[in-house]
C-alpha cells in the first residue's frame, strides 16, 4: 500500500485553506442578495399616465400577464401622507420610492404606512394578481384571471415579506403612476445599472378625462390641490387649471423623450393614445407587450375582449374600478354629454397638447355631436420616431 508522507507546513497550509473556503462559503450564502442579483435579467416597466385616461384599464392589462408582479400607484401612498404640499416637492420622494418597490424592496412602506404593515395597507392591493398568487398566496394559479373581491378576502398577510417574494420571482415589475409631470424626475432610474426600465405614457383626449373627472370629482379633490401646488383658485376654474398642468406634463415628457432625447433614453420609451387602444387593442397591447418582452396568451386575449366588450355604463363609484364595458363607446361619450361652453374651455388652455398629441379641435355644437367626424389623427399621420441627434445629422 502506498503512503503519502506530507510536512507539518503543508498540513497547516491545507488546514488554513480549508477554513478560509468555509468561511467564504458561509459568508456567500447567508449574506442577503445584492440589488444586482435582484435585478438581473428583469425588466422594470413604468405605466405613466395621469388620472381618469384609462390607466387603470392599461394597468389590468399587464396586471394579469403571468410573468408579471404588478402594484397600482404606490406613490398615492407618498402624497396622502404630506397632503399640504405641492407635487413638485414630492418628486424626489416618489422617485425614490418607485426605485426601491423596482429592487423588490417593500420596507420603504414603512415611512407611509401606519404599523402593522400588513398587504392590505397597499394602495388598492387587491388589483394586483400577484399578490393572489402564490408565493403571496395561493388563491390564484398565475396563468389565471384574479378575482379582486376574492383576493380582498382570502390574501390579506401580515408583513410585506410575502409581497418581496413575489415581486423577486417574476421578470416583469410594472408599476401604475399618475404622479410624475416630467422625465427628468426620471432620469436617475434609467441610468441605474440594477434596473432595466422601460416606459409607457399613455395619454387621453383632455375633453374625455374632463368628462371622466367630472364623474369622480370627490375622489380626486386632494389630487388635485396638489396638482395645483394649493393654490386657492374659483373653485369653477381648478378643474381646468389642473387638466392645464396635465397637458402641459404630457408635452413635456413627450418632448423630453422625442426631441432630441438623452441617450440613456432611447429605445426606452413608448407613447400610446388611450383612443387608439380602445380602437385596436390586440394590436396596441400585443406591441406593448413586444416592446417590454412579454408574449400575448390565449387567455389574456379572452379577457381583453370581454373587458372592452361589455354593456356595463360605469358608476361613480366606480372610480378606481375595472369594468366591462365597450370601450370605444365610452371614448366617445363626452362628445354628447359636455357643453359645448366646457369643450371650447378645455380646448383653449390644452390646444397646444392636443395638436402635438394628433387630438382635432372642434368648431361648434354641431361639429361636436358629428360622431362620423373623427377627432383622432390618424396613426400614418401622427408617427412618433426618434428624431437624429446633432452628431447624426453632421456625419450625413
Amino acid at each position: 500500500m502506498l503512503r503519502w508522507r506530507v510536512s507539518k507546513p503543508t498540513v497547516l497550509s491545507l488546514l488554513l485553506i480549508q477554513a478560509v473556503t468555509v468561511v467564504l462559503l458561509y459568508g456567500w450564502y447567508s449574506r442577503p442578495p445584492s440589488q444586482n442579483s435582484l435585478s438581473e435579467g428583469k425588466v422594470h416597466v413604468l405605466l405613466l399616465s395621469s388620472w381618469r385616461s384609462g390607466s387603470s384599464f392599461l394597468g389590468q392589462v399587464f396586471n394579469q400577464h403571468p410573468d408579471v408582479f404588478y402594484l397600482m400607484e404606490p406613490a398615492w401612498h407618498v402624497w396622502m401622507s404630506v397632503k399640504q404640499t405641492g407635487a413638485r416637492s414630492l418628486r424626489m420622494a416618489v422617485r425614490d420610492m418607485i426605485r426601491s418597490v423596482f429592487q423588490c424592496d417593500m420596507s420603504v412602506m414603512d415611512a407611509y404606512i401606519p404599523q402593522p404593515c400588513n398587504v392590505s395597507k397597499l394602495f388598492m392591493w387587491s388589483h394586483s394578481r400577484a399578490l393572489c398568487s402564490p408565493p403571496a398566496c395561493f388563491l390564484t394559479a398565475r396563468d389565471e384571471i384574479s378575482n379582486e373581491q376574492e383576493c380582498k378576502k382570502n390574501c390579506d398577510t401580515q408583513g410585506l415579506k410575502l409581497a418581496e417574494a413575489a415581486c423577486q420571482s417574476y421578470s416583469h415589475v410594472v408599476l401604475k403612476e399618475v404622479r410624475f409631470f416630467e422625465l427628468e424626475s426620471l432620469f436617475p432610474l434609467l441610468r441605474d445599472p440594477t434596473l432595466d426600465l422601460r416606459i409607457i405614457h399613455l395619454v387621453r383626449d383632455p375633453r374625455a378625462v374632463l368628462r371622466s373627472r367630472e364623474k369622480s370629482f370627490k375622489a380626486l379633490v386632494q389630487d388635485s390641490a396638489i396638482v395645483l401646488e394649493q393654490a386657492n383658485l374659483p373653485e369653477n376654474e381648478q378643474p381646468y387649471q389642473v387638466l392645464q398642468e396635465i397637458c402641459r406634463s404630457h408635452m413635456r415628457i413627450y418632448e423630453t423623450a422625442m426631441i432630441k432625447p438623452p441617450d440613456f433614453l432611447r429605445g426606452r420609451y413608448k407613447m400610446i393614445r388611450y383612443e387608439d387602444l380602445v380602437r385596436n387593442t390586440l394590436a396596441e397591447i400585443e406591441a406593448m407587450y413586444e416592446f417590454v418582452g412579454l408574449d400575448m396568451t390565449e387567455t389574456l386575449q379572452e379577457w381583453i375582449y370581454r373587458i372592452t366588450h361589455g354593456r356595463g355604463k360605469g358608476k361613480k363609484s366606480d372610480a378606481f374600478k375595472i369594468t366591462s364595458r365597450n370601450a370605444e363607446d365610452v371614448s366617445l361619450a363626452w362628445r354628447t354629454t359636455l357643453s359645448f361652453e366646457k369643450v371650447q374651455h378645455i380646448q383653449d388652455v390644452c390646444k397646444d397638447a392636443m395638436t402635438l398629441l394628433g387630438y382635432k379641435t372642434v368648431e361648434s355644437e354641431e361639429e361636436q355631436k358629428l360622431l362620423d367626424v373623427d377627432l383622432v389623427k390618424p396613426n400614418e399621420q401622427n408617427q412618433f420616431s426618434w428624431l437624429p441627434s446633432k452628431s447624426t445629422t453632421a456625419k450625413v
